[in-house]
Parts: C-alpha cells; structure tokens; sequence
C-alpha cells in the first residue's frame, strides 16, 4: 500500500513523498518486507502437523481457531539455513485468494514507511535458483530490506513435491 505525505524542502516548499508500508521480519542474517495489508495477523510458533508426501517447505498445517492453514517454511522456501529446534520462530498470517496462509519466520520486526525514492530493483548480477523471489530492495539507514513476491513465493508448481515414500 503507497501513501502520499507532504514533507517540507529546504526553501520551505512542500513536496510529496510516497511511501510504501511494510511488514519486517528477520530470516537468518536477512531482514525481508511484505506489503502489510497482506498479513492477516502475527502468532508466536505454533505447532504444525506434517502432512505427507508434500514438500518440506510445506511446514504442516496448524489450527487457528478453527480454521485449518497452511504454514510454509520461508527459510526453506528461500534456500537458506535450517532452522534448529532451538532457534525462534514466528508465524506471518496472509491474506491469499485461496485463503490464509502462515509463513514461518525468525523474528517480527516493525511495521515501517519505506520511501519509494529508496527502492531498487535487482542488479542483474544477482542470480541464483531463488532469485526470482526477490523484487527489489530498500536501502534503509541501518541495513537492506528485501521485498519479496508473495505470488511466486507461494506458487504450488514452483514447490516439488516429494515422490518418494520413506522406508
């Protein structure tokens, strides 16, 4: 979601600025932003049930009262580190088309107002199996904010499926 606010310039005029509002949170060593009118609601780790047979960036399903979600692992999803048992966890709730959706995440952080003037898109450099899901950054005072797609982070025909039973 894009805002209009009014800033005054050095000569006393008033010039607008946009800004975008952002939900953070930490994975591994990074701090990544989704458009806050997305997320439906944030819960400490919940206890997912495995489903089988499917990905395991499908983290399982959990109960939120009373309505059966999805929880996906963005960790896993975004080819990073595993996350030991002992490591926090948190759950974004989203807002889909089919319904919401709970990415599990390392930690909350603020819901911010980014300026647009401080967003890039991706250099073309930057390659690898996951880069896809980044589409921009922010360049903020104390660090750098990935914004992913949600879509393509989300897409089922981008998640393999295990095939395989196991012994």
């Amino acid at each position: 979601m894009s805002t209009v606010t009014q800033s005054p310039t050095p000569g006393g005029t008033v010039a607008a600025r946009s800004t975008v509002n952002l939900c953070t949170f930490r994975l591994h060593e990074f701090m990544i932003g989704i458009d806050v009118t997305l997320v439906q609601e944030v819960l400490n780790r919940q206890d997912a049930t495995r489903i089988p047979l499917v990905s395991d960036v499908v983290q399982g399903l959990i109960n939120l009262r009373g309505e059966i979600v999805t929880t996906i692992d963005l960790r896993r999803r975004l080819g990073l580190p595993l996350r030991t048992p002992d490591d926090p966890c948190m759950n974004v709730v989203i807002r889909t088309a089919d319904g919401p959706v709970a990415l599990a995440v390392d930690t909350i952080g603020d819901v911010i107002d980014a300026d647009e003037s401080l967003f890039e898109f991706p250099p073309p450099t930057l390659s690898g199996p996951h880069r896809e899901f980044v589409t921009g950054v922010f360049k903020l005072d104390e660090s750098l904010l990935l914004l992913i797609d949600l879509d393509r982070v989300l897409d089922p025909s981008t998640i393999k499926i295990k095939t395989e039973v196991p012994a």
